[in-house]
């Protein structure tokens, strides 16, 4: 029978999940309406007569009984949810981007409220009809004042929106690969939104030199009298002054808070070596971290969806309560030891000393690369690069001139790995050792461990022409590529700690590589990597490898002519 104290923390913590999913569906679904109203506002550009026929197409969606619900229901869900965060909040040293998110989103409700009253609540209450023709002739002749505040609001709403789903989904193993597709089409919507405002307002100001025009305009729109707008008016003031008198609640009741929590301090966290502090109970690492002013790292900003802000726990790791589903996730999905949390979801009930386990800062681009703590057994693929006959070109060269020569060589080869989605890890000599798959599928990383390949011969071919005074010969490299099981982890010390692999499978790529000298080819893989790149690579001589420690023969391929091979591998995909 589960403890009733563990029944409830459970219970705690599918309450949070449930809020977070209900925060990030009322979310989406407000971007939604936002982003179809940029792109509706985009086509002023074309003409006034363009956009309101788009506005056609945009009411059917929002101004029916299931889309009024959905957005307005999204947006109360998320000012409460926003009002929640507030009050549980237990400090305000959050990062630059963090606050700014913060202030954004409060900001929003009070500017959004005069343009949900002018036009959905006159509709509804008045018919008024809220055209494009009638709203930009008040922003752009009548009260210019609301013209100005509107492009702010939109502002805004866009920004802070981005900021969401920006850290929604940087860490989405797909998302580095679209960011900048995406980043650009981010900068470019609301700036054809603001062309579309400025090309449809000047239009309307044309149209009012027509002597009547506006007053017709005005009488279509069916605009309230002096009595209903007064009534609106005093709408708009109850909603602004209940905004502002429940956000004043909520600071206070935090302030409460706060003041009882400071007077019941009864957890201390011990951040070793040295430092030490006191938190109440409730608190998260990650909070206590913040309150004190420890560097934390925290991708994510605390939501529990990233790794960054993990810690080893040292002492009293028996009294830590429960991890949640999604913190368990997490750290099975980086294959975390026992005496690992996230410092974010860890609200710890007993005294405890902790290690954080990432430097403060880390960029998200590197998560990737620094998910391994401790090793972990997982299939990778491994491809090892040598440049042949090193030894007899550097012979009779000047030791500056070697060194000049490697560091072009290893930004060609880091840059060619890179460039595949792989990892380079090691550089030997004028050796070099790069992994692939770590992060993603199998299948995947051989056709990038295959790309790298081609992408190596072809940029150390440039690299020869670049250097034809210089060299007597062209350079000539051996590559060997293998997959199969391996531990993956940091290995090292201090600064010369890095993401490494060890086993099997990595000593046999090793050895290919080896035997290319052996074989006169470039690339040596075996069959395993090709089948699980889905490619045919019968056009390739076949071989039979004895490999130390194993029983059986490893069937591999000879490959001099790396064309054939991309070729191949572009054809399959």
């Amino acid at each position: 029978m589960q403890h009733p104290d563990e029944t409830q923390r459970l219970t705690v913590h599918s309450h949070a999940a449930l809020i977070r999913q209900i925060r990030l569906s009322s979310g989406l679904v407000l971007f939604c309406y936002v982003l179809l109203h940029f792109t509706n506002l985009a086509l002023g550009l074309v003409s006034l007569e363009t956009t309101e026929a788009g506005r056609i197409w945009f009411l059917t969606i929002w101004r029916n009984p299931i889309g009024t619900v959905a957005l307005y229901g999204s947006l109360s869900l998320h000012v409460v949810l926003s009002f929640w965060s507030l009050y549980q909040r237990h400090h305000f040293r959050i990062p630059l981007w963090e606050a700014l998110h913060l202030i954004l989103g409060l900001a929003i409700p009070p500017l959004l409220v005069g343009h949900i009253v002018g036009t959905r609540l006159a509709h509804e209450f008045y018919a008024t009809t809220d055209s494009y023709t009638y709203l930009m002739l008040i922003f752009w002749k009548l009260r210019p004042d609301l013209g100005v505040q509107q492009v702010i609001l939109l502002m805004i709403v866009w920004i802070h929106s981005c900021i969401s789903l920006h850290y929604w989904l940087r860490l989405k193993r797909w998302y580095s690969r679209f960011s900048k597709i995406l980043f650009s089409a981010a900068l470019l919507l609301p700036v054809l939104a603001l062309a579309g405002f400025s090309q449809a307002g000047r239009e309307v100001l044309n149209l009012t030199l027509q002597s009547g025009w506006p007053e017709q305009i005005l009488q279509a729109a069916e605009v309230p009298d002096l009595s209903e707008s007064a009534f609106l008016g005093r709408v708009k003031d109850i909603i602004l002054g209940a905004y502002g008198v429940i956000l004043g609640f909520v600071l206070m009741a935090r302030s409460v808070r706060q003041m009882y929590e400071r007077r019941n301090k009864a957890i201390r966290i011990t951040y070793l070596p040295e430092k030490e502090v006191m938190i109440p109970k409730g608190f998260t690492v990650l909070e206590a971290s913040r309150q004190s002013g420890i560097p934390h790292a925290s991708v994510c900003g605390g939501r529990g969806r990233c790794s960054t802000c993990r810690v080893r726990v040292l002492h009293g790791f028996k009294s830590l309560p429960p991890i949640s589903i999604e913190e368990q996730h997490v750290l099975d999905h980086i294959g975390a030891p026992a005496n690992v949390r996230l410092a974010c979801q860890l609200r710890p009930t007993h005294d405890l000393s902790v290690i954080p386990l990432l430097q403060s800062s880390p960029k998200a681009e590197d998560l990737a690369k620094t998910t391994y703590v401790s090793g972990r057994e997982q299939e990778i693929v491994v491809l090892f690069a040598d440049l042949r006959g090193f030894t007899s070109i550097a012979e009779y060269k000047l030791p500056y001139d070697v060194v000049f020569l490697l560091n072009q060589y290893f930004d060609l080869v880091g840059d060619a790995i890179e460039s595949a989605e792989g990892i380079a890890n090691q550089f030997t000599g004028d050796g070099a050792m790069a992994l692939f798959g770590v992060q993603g599928e199998i299948e995947a990383g051989c056709r990038q461990a295959l790309i790298a390949a081609g992408e190596l011969v072809r940029r150390l071919a440039g690299l020869s022409r670049n250097l034809t005074e210089e060299l007597d010969v062209p350079l000539r490299m051996g590559i060997g590529i293998h997959t199969g099981p391996a531990v993956v982890g940091h290995m090292g010390h201090g600064m010369a700690m890095y993401l490494t692999a060890v086993g099997d499978t990595v000593h046999v790529a090793s050895r290919f590589q080896e035997m290319t000298k052996e074989y006169d080819c470039q690339i040596i893989i075996s069959d395993l990597v090709a089948e699980r790149a889905g490619i045919s690579v019968s056009m390739f001589q076949r071989h039979e490898l004895m490999v130390r420690n194993r029983r059986d023969p490893i069937a591999i391929r000879t490959i001099g002519d790396v064309e054939k091979l991309i070729l191949n591998l572009n054809q399959h995909q």
